[in-house]
């Protein structure tokens, strides 16, 4: 009796294929089935006959989702509406510890009426479990090397997400005085579209909001102050700066909506 060998269908080639998966046609009326052997030739070998190419897939072929790939983020179209609107864009939402780009960044990416991605850079940091090189125990090669592949990492996913119809903002504690920790890293990785954006708020606010972290995310009082200092090296750079000390949430993201808005139209210098 003939066995009939089902086999998987090789994946997709060529760039932008989806993820690699297996995927087989269902054996039905109609569908080819094994190829016919020949009949045996006297004192001679059965062995398959001359194989003939496929029919088209059935419906029961599982695909594969095509993906635009990933390239360099453009400057975006201005919006036909108020605020941001339906336009798909990239943002780096740029401030120290305490300054609330986390919450602020997740709450305007829910909001938007558009598919919006939120990416945070110390989350993506993280993700390194055994061997973790935290910043707080010394800035050192290792730590050095774990955050520019968590921020190479963050600008892929910005432009395959971008790439295929849906927005991104990132948030990073970018410092203006340091060129490893800078802007400069962040517009190679992601794209000459991308739209910077400081959260500062006052001194006090941020001591106050990183009091009630835990974990290694919580740094010391001397440790805020002295990252505070240093961002406010963003005065007088160009780029847009909220003072969000005296706002809640949705008024922050409300307030950064309508400077990427601004932004869109007149990007800025850097």
């Amino acid at each position: 009796m003939q066995h009939a060998v089902g086999a998987p269908l090789p994946p997709p080639q060529g760039p932008g294929s989806g993820p690699v998966g297996w995927s087989h046609q269902a054996q039905h009326p109609g569908h080819p089935g094994p190829p016919p052997t020949t009949p045996p030739a006297p004192g001679g070998w059965s062995g398959p006959a001359p194989h003939h190419a496929p029919g088209p897939p059935s419906r029961e072929t599982t695909g594969h989702v095509q993906l635009p790939p990933g390239g360099p983020v453009p400057l975006p179209a201005p919006p036909a509406e108020p605020g941001t609107g339906g336009a798909t864009l990239a943002v780096l939402l740029i401030g120290p510890a305490g300054a609330g780009k986390t919450t602020v960044a997740k709450l305007w990416a829910s909001r938007r009426r558009v598919p919006t991605a939120h990416v945070s850079l110390d989350d993506v940091r993280e993700w390194v479990c055994s061997g973790f090189a935290d910043p707080q125990a010394g800035w050192n090669d290792h730590s050095e090397a774990q955050y520019r592949l968590a921020r190479r990492t963050c600008g892929f996913a910005a432009r395959n997400f971008l790439a295929n119809g849906i927005s991104c903002i990132l948030d990073d504690a970018v410092f203006p005085d340091r060129p490893v920790v800078g802007l400069g890293g962040w517009k190679r990785h992601v794209g000459p579209g991308l739209l910077p954006v400081v959260l500062l708020p006052g001194l006090e606010i941020v001591l106050e909001r990183n009091a009630a972290r835990s974990g290694n995310r919580r740094l010391s009082d001397e440790e805020v102050a002295r990252i505070h200092g240093r961002m406010a090296g963003w005065y007088g750079s160009g780029l847009p700066i909220i003072d969000n000390s005296t706002y809640d949430v949705e008024t922050t993201a409300r307030v950064l909506d309508d400077i990427l808005a601004r932004s869109i139209t007149s990007p800025p210098a850097w």
